[in-house]
């Protein structure tokens, strides 16, 4: 599941939205969007992630959040690490072979440390 899949199905849930239900008020089939919510579809467009926004009446940073994990929700991700240094290089090859066998400890602590950086 993606970061994108997890949050509409918590919206749904809290809403006490079928499935089926949304998919039919946004106007595309049920598969797709369990193959959204599930991670097995690539990253939706930008026009439906703000659909979906309207739908769940998410307004500036909720909806502004929506789109950020939209981004980061493609389950197939390329590294081009050409031109970067050794050490990144290695770094994204040993987190492809590695990622998912790392520990759910790791993963937080990783994903804490990238987003501090990232903030400033």
């Amino acid at each position: 599941m993606t970061p994108f899949g997890a949050r509409i199905r918590c919206l749904r849930e809290i809403k006490g939205i079928a499935l089926k239900t949304m998919a039919a008020d946004l106007h595309v089939s049920s598969a797709y969007l369990s193959a959204l919510e599930h991670g097995h579809r690539g990253r939706p467009a930008p026009g439906l992630v703000m659909q979906i926004a309207g739908y769940f009446g998410l307004i500036w940073d909720e909806a502004e959040d929506l789109k950020r994990l939209a981004e980061l929700s493609h389950p197939r991700v390329t590294i081009d690490s050409a031109g970067l240094s050794p050490d990144r290089t290695e770094l994204a090859n040993r987190l492809a072979e590695s990622i998912r066998t790392l520990s759910d400890q790791t993963v937080i602590e990783v994903l804490a440390r990238l987003r501090d950086d990232q903030n400033h």
